[in-house]
């Protein structure tokens, strides 16, 4: 049964933001005391966080499909709608986040470090909040913005100071074992080692970690055997450790031939040729082992290896190997360049940015693209007139009918807001006027132009007597 999983395909969506209600006060002897209609709720976000004690993706790899809550919708009231929980993934250090394309969105090293993979919908606004003085009753309110949805990949890269590589049963597993506290499985077998182990090691005052990586086979960096799926845990690795098996019992191998073989799957994977590599000659207390490892260390050292000649089992030459591993981390780490503190930058919009373009197609139609027009497009109700001409509005005031204009745009040609997929597309009626409203008087209820009906009976009662009184007094007797 699978119990390690190196990479998955995530599947996430972020919640939808909750709809803007469009409410009126009302009270006794107070019928339409104004709008009161509460904003939606924002949607909740799917966020990947660094969590030291998740050492597998063996979660996602079962339950692939994570989806944040949604905001609530707003309510009479000036009640808000509550905003949608966030959903926390807890993924181990070292994990890379890809799109489908292979394009790395974020590489999270470091405990409790994060990133938003799906970010949750705004909520929309109430008429409370869209009153204003040209607008003192809106009988509309906003519709929420949907959350992202989208695939991520998450892929595992393990996070050590050194790292074992060599044939199966060359005893790298056996080596962790004796330098380190790891207990990882240990057998005869080729690919005893399924999964990366990692081992903690002190050598004086340096304190670094240590990886087994499984064996590697010709033909690893194509795929074959286990090495594909875990050379990308080669790369964090400051140091390289060659870990050649002295006393094989094949015919056709010898560690020479080994080390060869290994560093054409490791040139062919790439990247890691400027790592410092050290070579251990393993399974010296094996007679023929001891004799071997003397003929092949001149032609090592003549290479410009630093070779040593170690015993896992019998625990010999391990203490020299530790130290020589510790020097050459602590150079790593003192090389690298120092970790500034995060700066904010801030990167204004030009003074003539309108933050949309206006592009004529090949067959004629109009096609607006950017944040404003699109988010407004979205959260538009277009089964409420008034909502479309408060849309209206904002475009204009943005300059989408002037820019219409100056691309050539006539009446009753066809524009479209939003991408190919997923756009409005409408026959545009230029305004004679910015802000004018085809439908009537924008931004004024209606309903409180017209009377209460006790007092229009009242007048229409009085209306009826002045009426019948004038009829009176026209009348002549004979």
């Amino acid at each position: 049964m699978t119990t390690f999983v190196d990479r998955v395909e995530l599947h996430v969506a972020a919640g939808n933001g909750g709809h803007g209600c469009a409410s009126v006060h009302r009270e006794k002897f107070k019928p339409l005391g104004g709008p009161d209609g509460g904003n939606g709720g924002r949607g909740g976000d799917v966020i990947l966080t660094v969590d030291q004690s998740v050492t597998t993706l063996l979660e996602y790899h079962h339950s692939p499909h994570r989806k944040a809550t949604n905001g609530r919708p707003g309510e009479g009231g000036n009640r808000s709608g509550k905003d949608g929980q966030d959903l926390v993934l807890a993924v181990p250090d070292g994990t890379v986040v890809l799109d489908k394309a292979g394009n790395v969105l974020a590489d999270l090293v470091g405990n409790g470090t994060s990133y938003v993979a799906a970010q949750g919908g705004r909520g929309g606004l109430g008429n409370a909040a869209l009153a204003s003085a040209r607008r003192k009753a809106p009988g509309f309110a906003l519709l929420g913005e949907p959350g992202d949805v989208g695939d991520i990949v998450l892929e595992l890269k393990t996070v050590a100071d050194v790292a074992l590589v060599g044939y199966p049963s060359a005893g790298k597993s056996s080596l962790i074992s004796v330098l380190s506290a790891a207990k990882p499985k240990i057998a005869d077998y080729p690919f005893t080692t399924l999964v990366p182990n990692l081992g903690v090691v002190t050598a004086g005052e340096t304190v670094y970690t240590i990886a087994d990586v499984p064996g590697l086979i010709p033909g690893a960096s194509q795929g074959k055997g286990l090495g594909l799926e875990f050379l990308r845990h080669v790369e964090r690795c400051s140091v390289l450790v060659h870990v050649l098996d002295t006393a094989t019992l094949e015919s056709d191998r010898d560690p020479v031939s080994d080390l060869d073989i290994i560093e054409a799957e490791l040139r062919e994977y790439g990247g890691l040729d400027n790592r410092p590599r050290i070579v251990v000659l393993n399974k010296i207390d094996v007679p023929d082992g001891k004799d071997l490892a003397e003929m092949v260390r001149p032609d090592l050292e003549e290479r410009g290896y630093r070779v040593f000649e170690v015993s896992a089992v019998a625990h010999m030459g391990l203490r020299e190997l530790s130290f020589a591993l510790a020097e050459l981390v602590a150079g790593a780490r003192a090389a690298r360049p120092k970790e500034e503190a995060t700066r904010i930058v801030i990167r204004p919009k030009a003074v003539d940015d309108a933050g949309f373009t206006v592009t004529r197609e090949e067959d004629g139609l109009f096609r607006v693209r950017g944040e404003k027009p699109e988010r407004w497009v979205r959260q538009t109700d277009f089964n409420n007139d008034e909502a479309v001409g408060y849309l209206s509005d904002r475009l204009n005031r943005l300059g989408v009918e002037e820019q219409l204009m100056k691309a050539g745009a006539r009446n009753g040609d066809g524009v479209a807001i939003g991408p190919e997929d997923n756009a409005v597309v409408f026959d545009w009626e230029p305004t004679v006027t910015a802000g004018a409203e085809m439908l009537g008087r924008r931004g004024e209820d209606h309903r409180f132009e017209a009377p209460r009906p006790a007092a229009q009976r009242r007048r229409d009662r009085d209306a009826e007597r002045d009426e019948a009184q004038r009829e009176f007094d026209g009348f002549e007797p004979f």
